[in-house]
């Protein structure tokens, strides 16, 4: 594989085809959701977005190592009252072209967009699945560890006999705690719920997500020197992430107005190909709306 950063003008689907199997050590995107980005994308409609993706995520299960991880930033959307299925089938689908479904992990957007709904509250969160190849896979856990809190100050101060052996919950779960284990901590390993806001630097692109976002999951996934793929680069944030990082970042982009945007952003250093490949209609108009 290239060594250095990289990115490419095309369908991913096209591009894809010209890597390396078991090359790349972290995958992470956000592809266009179904119905949205229309005036850049075209979109998809949700029942034909299984369809739509499978084909992106066979080259992708492909390319990625054994001990690598993908992670697809994704949400369904409501359609005609109700939420639609499709991320659901999606992930049903996946693991039958092999992948395995690890993990789920959640993004509070906490300034979501207000709004009012008659049946429902404003969406202030989206997934982020990880998808694995094999069940051992790199995970650095120690990059991601976060202050234990101001609780323990007051909380492990006198500590009863129970809190310092197992005592197990009352309530017959099965689960059960040692208080004395977080004696001596600063640091302790994270939730699967990331608390990020939605401002990133780049408001040029219509669903452009905030630097701490890919940052977060470079850490826990890779470490410098490391390959790291978006296949629907968009404007470029987690390429320009991972390079920053030290990482080796890859991206693929088809509307030519972000992987320019991308270009920009990028280094000196970077490489670019520009196969003109396209997946349909791409109307390259300027968007304001942020997700």
């Amino acid at each position: 594989m290239n060594r250095k950063t990289k990115i490419y003008l095309g369908d991913s689907k096209k591009v894809l085809k010209d890597f390396e199997s078991n090359s790349i050590d972290l995958i992470f995107t956000s592809p266009p959701y179904a119905d949205s980005r229309k005036n850049t994308y075209g979109g998809i409609h949700p029942d034909k977005y299984v369809e739509w993706f499978l084909p992106f995520s066979n080259e992708l299960l492909r390319v990625l190592k054994p001990t690598g991880t993908f992670v697809l930033n994704i949400k369904e959307k409501v359609v005609e009252g109700e939420r639609h299925t499709y991320v659901i089938d999606l992930i049903h689908e996946m693991k039958k072209q092999g992948w395995l479904w690890t993990e789920e992990f959640i993004w509070h957007k906490k300034n979501s967009y207000p709004g009012k709904w008659p049946n429902r509250f404003r969406d202030s969160w989206e997934r982020l699945l990880q998808f694995n190849k094999a069940k051992q896979f790199n995970m650095f856990q120690e990059e991601v560890m976060v202050p234990v809190g101001d609780w323990a100050k007051s909380r492990l101060k006198n500590l009863s006999k129970t809190d310092k052996k197992r005592d197990n919950a009352k309530n017959g779960s099965g689960f059960g705690k040692n208080v004395s284990n977080w004696l001596g901590r600063d640091l302790v390993y994270p939730t699967n719920v990331l608390h990020l806001a939605t401002e990133c630097n780049n408001k040029e692109h219509s669903a452009a997500f905030p630097d701490e976002l890919p940052e977060w999951f470079i850490k826990l996934f890779t470490k410098e020197g490391d390959f790291v793929l978006d296949p629907f680069m968009g404007s470029g944030t987690t390429v320009n992430v991972a390079n920053k990082m030290g990482r080796v970042g890859f991206g693929i982009e088809i509307v030519k107005e972000y992987y320019k945007l991308a270009e920009g952003q990028l280094s000196q250093n970077i490489f670019v190909d520009e196969p003109k490949v396209k997946y349909g209609k791409t109307k390259t108009g300027r968007r304001k709306k942020i997700r």
